[in-house]
């Protein structure tokens, strides 16, 4: 860790300030395509927003993840902004998001491997575009991409996703920049583990979203054993009734994987803000699972959660 940062959009941090860090957040959401089709995802108003993460500041949080990636509700002038705000670091990321935050026409379907590569690798080296590719001019901002996203579905990866997936490994291994991905409900996490092995991605710095959604234990298991990381975040989301998964997943998992697990609250929706007008907003993971880990004694996991995985996993590897 001698010497190792992440790079957030105001610039590049030592790894060991990190702090406290939620590893999957949609902190912007701009009036957008994925927004049009669901405006229960629009979160653009950086009063609102700043507010929401000055809060989690005062609860100690220091470090959050945005996952809303190339041209679909990116605004990388207002992650900067929140960000100076709040004192908060934001992690900005570049990659390519589910097929249905697209149209059908979209530029993800033409590019070429090389093409998307090429597109990752200068958000993460030379800046982020202020129009976030939509339109025919491109005006690099100074604000940087600190990770790169891919995203699959239900079903087995199609060769346009595949293509997606070379591309975020060659500007991985290029960069060094982190990756992190989408599961819908952890389906294909043991595939896409798979893959990143198999096309050599730095296992330690590739982290698996929603992994919580799929419930099982066994499962779960499966993924690690592979070596990659997974994030938790539907610790808030499971119905009353019905047994925490998630916490379950916890409890069984981080005493062989202590150093595998981090969470997130993925509060996409802005009815999950308080600064919304919602709930249960963000500062829910640091109130709440102190109190689980010492009532089943492993209090020990609460740094390796939120401090020491995401410090490691999110760090630039060269």
């Amino acid at each position: 860790m001698e010497n190792s940062f992440f790079r957030s959009v105001l610039g590049d941090v030592e790894s060991k300030k990190m702090g406290l860090t939620y590893s999957h957040e949609h902190i912007i959401i701009e009036d957008s395509y994925p927004a049009a089709s669901h405006p229960e995802f629009l979160l653009n108003e950086v009063d609102k927003v700043a507010a929401e993460l000055t809060a989690f500041y005062s609860k100690g949080g220091r470090t959050v993840v945005d996952t809303m990636p190339a041209n679909a509700g990116r605004n990388a002038l207002k992650l900067a902004e929140v960000s100076r705000k709040s004192g908060v670091n934001i992690i900005a990321p570049t990659g390519i998001h589910l097929e249905i935050y697209y149209p059908l026409n979209h530029w993800r379907y033409s590019y070429t491997e090389d093409q998307l590569t090429d597109l990752f690798i200068a958000d993460i080296t030379e800046g982020i575009d202020q129009f976030d590719y939509s339109g025919p001019i491109v005006n690099r901002t100074a604000h940087k991409a600190g990770l790169i996203k891919l995203a699959t579905g239900d079903d087995a990866f199609s060769l346009h996703q595949q293509r997606i997936f070379r591309a975020v490994v060659n500007a991985h291994l290029v960069t060094g920049a982190p990756i992190l991905t989408h599961t819908n409900f952890g389906r294909q996490a043991l595939e896409q583990a798979e893959f990143f092995a198999k096309l050599g991605a730095k296992l330690e710095h590739v982290v698996l979203s929603h992994v919580d959604r799929a419930k099982d234990v066994d499962y779960n298991r499966a993924v690690l054993d592979v070596g990659v990381r997974v994030e938790y975040d539907s610790a808030f989301r499971w119905k009353s009734g019905e047994p925490n998964h998630t916490l379950n997943l916890l409890e069984n998992l981080l005493s062989d994987y202590p150093d595998q697990i981090t969470m997130g609250m993925d509060m996409a929706k802005n009815a999950y803000w308080k600064s919304y007008g919602g709930g249960p907003g963000l500062t829910y993971l640091i109130e709440t699972i102190p109190a689980f880990l010492s009532e089943k004694g492993m209090e020990e996991f609460y740094e390796n959660i939120f401090f020491s995985t995401p410090s490691k996993l999110f760090s630039f590897f060269k």
